[in-house]
């Protein structure tokens, strides 16, 4: 019974995992302009996502552009869309298959021991989509550095580290918090019912006596 509420609390944290994979694979704010050394037009902010970049004028007027051909785009978005697009997948996949693990889902009847596996699965794949999460945003955030710190790269092509790429580390976090929690419920359970089962049983057994005592086992005879 008190192994529920870390379940309850897993399950939150991967719920808010799932909003913040999806919310970081959709944003603009992976690059954003760096405004350094002659960059001084400050009216002007450009963002750069996966899936479209947008202009910021004068913070009022927005104009974003889809990118328009797949094949035209960089190995590395092309890439980080991949992983992200998984990501997303895997931790809808991941809350739904925790949801069916507690006690109030009845579509799987109530076998505690399929729950149980059930609650294992989800923490696995929670934690995989955190660890698939820090794989594209560490990666561009690298490429962001290095860009910066290269001198060959025009002050104006520079870009500076966006708000996605924050929320996809705090998301992985969170991911990997939750799919522990939800392991280490798992384990806990899976430790409980073998404790219970294996435990051993002493049964005294009793021989049951005979009514009829023979006669000849006493020490005297009769003649």
């Amino acid at each position: 019974m008190t192994l529920y509420p870390l379940q309850i609390a897993g399950l939150i944290l991967g719920f808010l995992g799932m909003v913040g994979t999806i919310a970081t694979t959709l944003l603009p704010q992976w690059r954003v302009s760096a405004f350094i050394g002659s960059n001084i037009v400050i009216f002007e902010r450009i963002w750069e996502g996966l899936w479209m970049n947008c202009i910021q004028q004068a913070h009022i007027r927005w104009q974003c552009k889809y990118y328009s051909s797949l094949l035209a785009l960089p190995p590395d978005l092309e890439a980080a869309r991949a992983l992200m697009c998984v990501a997303s997948a895997l931790s809808l996949i991941a809350l739904l298959v925790g949801i069916f693990s507690t006690k109030q889902a009845r579509c799987i009847g109530s076998n505690e021991q399929v729950k149980a596996y059930l609650l294992g699965a989800s923490g696995v794949l929670f934690i995989l989509t955190g660890i698939i999460i820090l794989i594209p945003v560490s990666w561009t955030a690298n490429l962001i550095i290095k860009d910066f710190y290269n001198p060959a790269i025009h002050v104006g092509q520079k870009r500076e580290l966006g708000a996605a790429l924050f929320l996809g580390w705090t998301s992985s976090a969170v991911l990997l918090i939750g799919g522990s929690l939800l392991c280490i419920v798992f384990f806990c359970k899976r430790r409980i019912r073998r404790h219970r089962y294996s435990s051993p049983r002493h049964r005294v057994q009793y021989k049951p006596q005979h009514k009829n005592i023979m006669a000849s086992n006493t020490s005297t005879s009769y003649v």
